[in-house]
Parts: structure tokens; C-alpha cells; sequence
């Protein structure tokens, strides 16, 4: 496992990292998780505040726990806070990260149900609605395409990788087409990552 960075934050880097999440709020089409790529981009590749394995750590532990989808940008937050210091650094990492990703996206989706449900007979009201659903699920794919390269192995391929691709293929072919609960899937992957087979 990568080291976790130490980093030395100024209010500059603050104020770098509210304003990613203010811009990626409005991009968020389908829930936080489907900008997960960029924030990856960011957080990990090109500031290197994160390391792969703390920002898929993120994820997977928020994911599995109850509440609310953005719980992961909370954590992610705290990652760079603590780097970034401690304690303090990372609740300021966390109450950066959540109120960057809230604030625009909470107005925004308040102001436009309001106007959409006025309007929702119009034809290019339902188109739109219509058209986002490909976006969605293709943000989605991409997130998911993120999580399943970044697994801590430096230069790693597809062929190299294909345990990962396929325990992902047969996860997302269980959830569409059965009831099982997808926090057993998700105990199931946990325990084939913990033996060593994926």
C-alpha cells in the first residue's frame, strides 16, 4: 500500500479544493458518485493529495455504510484534512468538501423541480428528462471503470486485471437481474479482496 502524503496546507489549497467540489456540484447528474472520476483526477492524480487506495477506501466504506450516497465525498474530505495535518484539518477537509458539493446542486435542483414540476406537460421538458438517463448510467460506467483500474497495482492492464473486471461485470449482472441485497455483494468482493483472489 502507497504511503499517505503529508501535505502542508495554506488557504490557497483550501480554497482549491471548495472550489472543485463547487464546480462539480452542478456536474453531478445522478448523485455525487458519477463525478467520482474527476474527483480521482484530482485528488489523486493531479494533486496527489490522496492516494488510489485512500480515495477507493473512500468510496467503498461509504458506500457501505447506511445513509446518504455523498457520505464519500465526507470521507474524502477527511483523507485530505488528515494528510493535510490531523484532527482539525480534517474536519475542515469534510466541511469543505460537503458544503462545495451541496450548495449548488441543493439550489439548483430546489429552483429547477419547482419550474419543472410548473411546466412538466411541455415537450422539451420531457425530452430532457428523457435524454439524462443515458449520461447517467454512462457517468456511472466510468466510475465504476475508475474504481476497478485504480486496485493499488501500479501500470496494471485489463488483462492483468481481469479477476476485477469480472467480479465487477457479475456484480452489476446480480443487482440489475435478482434481489439480492448489494451489501452482500459488496461482503462477497471484501472477502475475495482479503484472500487475495481479486
Amino acid at each position: 500500500m502507497t504511503e499517505a502524503p503529508q501535505l502542508v496546507f495554506g488557504a490557497h489549497e483550501w480554497l482549491e479544493l471548495f472550489l472543485h467540489y463547487l464546480s462539480l456540484s452542478l456536474l453531478s447528474v445522478g448523485g455525487a458518485i458519477s463525478t467520482a472520476p474527476d474527483m480521482h483526477r484530482f485528488l489523486v492524480d493531479k494533486q496527489h493529495w490522496l492516494t488510489d487506495a485512500q480515495f477507493n477506501a473512500s468510496i467503498a466504506i461509504a458506500q457501505a455504510a447506511p445513509g446518504p450516497n455523498v457520505l464519500f465525498i465526507a470521507l474524502l474530505g477527511w483523507n485530505v484534512g488528515l494528510n493535510a495535518g490531523g484532527m482539525l484539518t480534517g474536519l475542515l477537509g469534510v466541511f469543505l468538501a460537503l458544503l462545495g458539493i451541496l450548495i449548488p446542486s441543493t439550489t439548483l435542483t430546489y429552483t429547477a423541480a419547482q419550474w419543472g414540476h410548473r411546466n412538466r406537460e411541455l415537450r422539451a421538458v420531457r425530452a430532457f428528462k428523457q435524454g439524462m438517463a443515458p449520461i447517467v448510467v454512462a457517468l456511472l460506467i466510468a466510475t465504476g471503470c475508475i474504481l476497478a483500474g485504480a486496485n493499488g497495482k501500479a501500470g496494471s492492464s485489463f488483462a492483468q486485471n481481469w479477476p476485477v473486471w469480472l467480479l465487477s461485470g457479475a456484480t452489476a449482472l446480480i443487482v440489475w437481474r435478482t434481489r439480492i441485497h448489494l451489501l452482500w455483494l459488496l461482503a462477497a468482493g471484501a472477502a475475495l479482496g482479503w484472500f487475495g483472489l481479486i
